[in-house]
């Protein structure tokens, strides 16, 4: 347990390392979840992933009745190691017409840890209350973050520079110095965060927990094609890309990827959430899909591993660099 995690709510406390795993559009699914959750940080994905066909019973309720199960089932095989909670991540933007239905299924099942995207509202915040659990908001600079707050969110994502997907511009010491000027409850830190180093680093800047995406990409149990967890094992930050002609807004990318799809990496277009057409004008290729996000810190993955794999070497590297460090200032 981290030593300094008492202010904490419930369901961020005791990890094995102060960490969650970051939501991620196509590749997060109930495998990598579990996985996560049983090698003792925080697993989580966006609600949109779980896709049925019209007609079918949700798929969402199905995949958080297998996450719930295993987790339970995880826990009462190994007491003395009990699996982290589990998140979701609601899309809250007006594009979002399953929205209103995946907060009800979300809070028949207890969803411990809501995470919501591209809108603060209060109703959200409301529905993790109501059923127990608790919301934290995906911010990229401190107003976003006061608005959140305001509207009755528990926790803030700080999403810097170097984040996969939507990231923000700001420096992460900026970001949460400006954040921590007012804020003193639940903050993670989104930006570049691969390493047991870098996670000490975003704790000694004053982040709570960091928040880990594409590391995960490159594991056996994220749905990525094969290619894609290829290349974040082989790219490194100069291969990515920042652009807002995917989905409107400002995300990053693998640069092969947009290649691939028959696009200039370094000649993009500009577009806005109201004017993006990106299938149209390029004969299908989607963000997430063909377009593959991805945040700068990926140079330190160097291999495609099992995600307890994963946990286990940032847990390892993590200490150590404490250690290093306690050493010095003692």
């Amino acid at each position: 347990m981290a030593p300094t995690d008492s202010h904490l709510p419930a369901a961020l406390r005791g990890l094995r390392i102060p960490a969650v795993g970051a939501p991620m559009f196509i590749v997060s699914g109930p495998e990598l979840v579990i996985a996560q959750c049983t090698a003792g940080i925080v697993g989580s994905f966006p609600a949109l992933n779980a896709r049925e066909a019209e007609g079918e019973p949700p798929m969402l309720e199905a995949w958080l009745k297998r996450i719930t199960e295993a987790l339970d089932k995880h826990n009462q095989d190994n007491p003395d190691r009990p699996a982290a909670p589990f998140a979701v991540n609601q899309i809250v933007h007006r594009s979002n017409a399953r929205l209103q239905r995946d907060i009800e299924i979300c809070h028949k099942w207890n969803v411990p840890i809501w995470i919501t995207s591209l809108g603060a509202r209060p109703e959200v915040n409301q529905a993790a209350h109501d059923c127990g659990g608790i919301a934290l908001h995906d911010i990229i600079n401190d107003r976003f973050a006061r608005k959140a707050i305001g509207k009755g969110a528990d926790g803030l994502i700080a999403v810097a520079a170097g984040a996969g997907g939507h990231a923000g511009p700001q420096s992460p010491f900026a970001l949460v110095r400006e954040i921590r000027a007012w804020f003193d409850g639940p903050l993670l830190l989104s930006g570049a965060i691969s390493t047991g180093e870098a996670l000490l680093a975003a704790r000694a800047v004053g982040a709570d927990l960091g928040y880990i995406g594409s590391p995960f990409i490159a594991t056996e149990e994220a749905n990525a094609v094969a290619d894609y967890k290829q290349a974040i094992v082989e790219g490194g930050a100069q291969d990515i890309v920042t652009s807002s002609l995917f989905t409107g807004i400002s995300g990053n990318y693998l640069r092969g990827s947009i290649a691939r799809a028959g696009l200039d990496p370094d000649n993009l277009a500009e577009a806005t959430p109201d004017t993006m057409d990106f299938a149209a004008a390029t004969a299908g290729a989607k963000a997430w899909k063909d377009i593959w996000g991805s945040g700068q810190g990926i140079g330190a993955v160097q291999d495609i591993v099992p995600a307890a794999a994963r946990v286990d070497r940032i847990a390892a590297e993590y200490r150590a660099a404490g250690r290093r460090l306690a050493a010095e200032f003692c």
